[in-house]
């Protein structure tokens, strides 16, 4: 499946704004983003229930852009699963199949097989209101795979869960992609399930790609400031870039110090003004001065987590950072009120055009 320079306009708002990307036969891919970005927009183009005011979308190398939604391969998945109410579970599956003209056995062993796939067997004759969210949500997927779709296009799918049964669920939906070997595109506000779910991420910001690449490169690479800033919980710190050195290292002069930084092939001028992008994770509380990178901040809250406490911190100029300690029995908990070092390796921060 490919998206080429697809723009579409809603008035003077650039909903999608020249977007290209293309997803791998078989993939589970996220367009990931918040409210009003453009992801269901884009995902309603591939549908062909909304036609794009240029560019073109191709399945299997065919283009489609001006194809209806009944004579693509494609189906969808909406938010709220849209099951009809006066339906029971197996009329529901089978209801795409009736309107294709199958015929009856056919319907009976591809419904059964469904059934047997989203591990529903013996709910055929159950109303949706006497199912679970999470019945709900594999009866609406076994609808939607039931004609075989060559791409499966998901709304929020698990936008309509409990924090538990979305984590469960999400387990089930990445099984049942991989069994069905369907080519599945979703749109999520949700991070957790993009990085969770999806082989590939494309972050978006009004209208437009920031970022395409799997989760594990989003998360520790990310593209811009609003992608770190959006994928986790980030701390950055301004500063001008000093000397490099043969080894790929160069200076980073802040307010909080000089540290010593990785370019990884970036291409920064000489003196140019970037930002370092520290996770929490990566930052170790010192109650000492510890050698290296390390910055001098107050402790402002510990919040418990189970295995980690995250740690609230300011800094020179009212600055807030995060960190996150391992609650591991080896180290004592940070204090709130007391002044502490934080440090970090050069490999584990990144660096951003400011």
């Amino acid at each position: 499946m490919q998206v080429v320079d697809v723009c579409k306009s809603f008035g003077t708002v650039r909903a999608v704004d020249n977007v290209s990307f293309a997803v791998a036969s078989g993939e589970l891919f996220s367009l990931l983003g918040p409210s009003g970005c453009g992801k269901t927009t884009l995902l309603r183009i591939l549908a062909g229930l909304t036609t794009p005011n240029s560019g073109r979308v191709l399945i299997d190398g065919v283009d489609v852009t001006d194809q209806p939604p009944h004579q693509r391969t494609v189906n969808m998945m909406f938010q709220r699963y849209a099951l009809f109410p006066h339906m029971n579970v197996f009329d529901n599956v089978a209801y795409g199949l009736r309107q294709a003209g199958t015929n009856k056995r056919d319907i009976e062993n591809r419904v059964r097989e469904l059934m047997a796939l989203v591990r529903l067997e013996g709910f055929d004759r159950r109303k949706p209101d006497q199912l679970s969210g999470g019945q709900q949500q594999r009866v609406a997927l076994a609808r939607a795979l039931a004609r075989r779709p060559r791409l499966l296009l998901l709304d929020e799918p698990l936008a309509a869960l409990d924090r538990r049964l979305r984590e469960s669920t999400a387990l089930e939906l990445k099984r049942l992609q991989r069994e069905t070997d369907t080519t599945f595109i979703m749109v999520t506000h949700d991070q957790d399930e993009a990085m969770t779910l999806s082989s590939r991420v494309g972050v978006m910001f009004d209208g437009r790609l920031a970022q395409l690449a799997p989760p594990e490169a989003v998360y520790e690479h990310p593209a811009t400031r609003a992608v770190a800033a959006f994928i986790g919980e980030v701390n950055l710190i301004d500063g001008r870039l000093g000397k490099r050195s043969a080894s790929g290292h160069a200076t980073l002069t802040s307010t909080f110090g000089t540290f010593d930084v990785v370019l990884n092939g970036h291409a920064f001028a000489d003196n140019a003004q970037i930002t370092l992008g520290i996770r929490p994770e990566r930052l170790d509380v010192r109650t000492e001065r510890p050698t290296g990178n390390a910055l001098t901040a107050r402790v402002e809250a510990v919040a418990y987590h189970g295995d980690v406490s995250v740690v609230h911190l300011i800094a020179a100029g009212g600055t807030q950072f995060q960190a996150k300690t391992p609650n591991d029995g080896e180290q004592a908990r940070p204090v709130v009120g007391a002044d502490v070092w934080l440090r970090f390796d050069p490999d584990d921060a990144f660096l951003l055009d400011t």
